[in-house]
């Protein structure tokens, strides 16, 4: 991979691991505060955001989540944690 293209997806990269690691915050605080399960489910959740997970998945598998696929899923995640989750009325 030349610099070039190296230096263009660096912010992206950098996107994907800052949100990837709020995600497992909120899994985390979910776990402790509210329940297990939706904790546990964002900790899962949190692994699509990781960038070595994403090239595991496309040298092992064949194929990587999209980028529109992991802006939808982020909308939903901030959605349920603020909007619907017990965590969202801890932090009101």
């Amino acid at each position: 991979m030349s610099t070039g293209i190296k230096r263009r997806f660096f912010p992206l990269q950098l996107v994907n691991w800052v949100f990837g690691t709020v995600v497992l915050l909120i899994g985390a605080l979910n776990i402790f505060l509210v329940h297990v399960i939706p904790g546990l489910v964002f900790l899962l959740l949190s692994l699509v955001y990781f960038p070595p997970v994403n090239t595991l998945l496309r040298n092992r598998f064949g194929f990587s989540i999209p980028l529109l696929v992991k802006i939808i899923l982020g909308i939903a995640i901030v959605w349920f944690t603020l909007g619907v989750s017990d965590l969202g009325d801890m932090i009101d």
